[in-house]
């Protein structure tokens, strides 16, 4: 007997409502980042390096160091999240080197843009 769209589709949908909440009970880590500048260079900042004034030294941070499962970008009065791995491939692939100069929290990233992540979201997601 063949399945009917609804059954199909209620299946799907049910899965991305597990997804959320799991995401917002708690049952999955999200790491949530914000970029004041996103919406007029239409970049998001990752960040790989952190420039430590007591070791003087660059150490691995960030993306290089996170253990959560999903990163939530706050995009103005919306939120993108998308699975760690997917944004790990996407910075492999399209991201920009950059370092940020700004005392005293100097480090070193990459530029991505937010329909690189989306592209990254179409061509890693389903792993």
């Amino acid at each position: 007997m063949k399945n009917s769209n609804f059954d199909l589709d209620f299946g799907y949908g049910s899965e991305g409502e597990n997804l959320v909440n799991e995401l917002l009970t708690g049952g999955r880590t999200v790491e949530v980042k914000r970029d004041r500048k996103w919406h007029s260079t239409n970049n998001l900042y990752i960040e790989v390096e952190c420039w430590y004034m007591t070791t003087q030294s660059w150490e691995p941070s960030g993306l290089s160091v996170t253990t959560a499962a999903y990163w939530a970008f706050v995009l103005e009065s919306s939120t993108f999240i998308v699975p760690t791995y997917v944004l790990r491939q996407t910075v492999l692939e399209k991201g920009r080197q950059i370092t940020c100069d700004i005392p005293p929290n100097k480090s070193k990233g990459y530029l991505i843009t937010v329909e690189d992540l989306l592209g990254g979201t179409k061509k890693w997601g389903k792993q």
